[in-house]
């Protein structure tokens, strides 16, 4: 696991930014994309830069359920505005929030991984150390599956509701044994509030209690964090200092 340490999110974004240039200049086909606060400095990187991905492929992670895209608080909304409309891919996937037969969808989702494997996932961590909408208590082998999101997630997301009883609580969520598919992995944490999972993830026992904890089993994962998420890692050798 490669750890970039950079000073602040911005930065962060422009390292990130590198990484997916990179990715695309070593012929990358399938990107899986995150949602969230952390990833939107690599979004403005990538809007304000010259990469073409019209003839690539996204794969999200996730999406709440009951909000169809056209709500501005759907993943395929923020989505739209922070990346699609200015950097447009060939196919673009999102789980349904409004599928009427989630087991249905959710299989459906998986075929499309398994079609377009991703060649570089993009995540972003949770205080609770989840991944994707994957919770606490997720199968390290979990596929494509609905989740109860936790009191902890539903309290972190209130921010963009209006109030909180407005905040969904169930998502689609890619799996942790489908997130550890993709050849390359890029993890982005910014935050003192994100310090204990940063720890957790990266020096800490790999365990279901701590979703993010099975990237260590990944051969190919790099972590951007700002010097706040970064505090708490007290084995700094593999951390590199920009």
């Amino acid at each position: 696991m490669k750890i970039i340490e950079v000073k602040d999110q911005q930065a962060g974004g422009q390292a990130g930014f590198e990484i997916f240039k990179q990715a695309l200049a070593d012929k990358a086909q399938v990107f899986g994309l995150a949602t969230g606060s952390s990833p939107i400095s690599i979004y403005q990187a990538l809007t304000a830069s010259d990469v073409d991905f019209s003839d690539k492929i996204s794969i999200n992670l996730d999406e709440y359920q009951g909000l169809a895209g056209t709500h501005d608080q759907s993943y395929r909304y923020f989505m739209n505005q922070n990346l699609f409309n200015a950097k447009p891919f060939k196919e673009s996937y999102v789980p349904n929030g409004l599928a009427d037969d989630i087991a249905a969808e959710t299989e459906r989702y998986d075929k499309v991984i398994a079609n377009h494997p991703i060649d570089l996932q993009l995540l972003g961590l949770g205080q609770n150390g989840h991944i994707g909408f994957n919770e606490p208590g997720t199968s390290f082998d979990s596929q494509t599956h609905a989740v109860d999101l936790t009191p902890s997630t539903i309290a972190a997301n209130a921010r963009f509701f209006a109030n909180e009883d407005d905040v969904p609580r169930r998502a689609i969520s890619m799996g942790i044994g489908s997130i550890l598919k993709s050849k390359k992995i890029l993890l982005v944490a910014y935050g003192e509030n994100k310090a204990d999972a940063v720890a957790a993830m990266v020096e800490g026992p790999v365990t279901e209690n701590m979703p993010a904890s099975a990237l260590q089993t990944h051969s190919n994962v790099t972590v951007i964090v700002d010097h706040a998420a970064a505090a708490k890692i007290k084995n700094r050798d593999n951390v590199i200092v920009k």
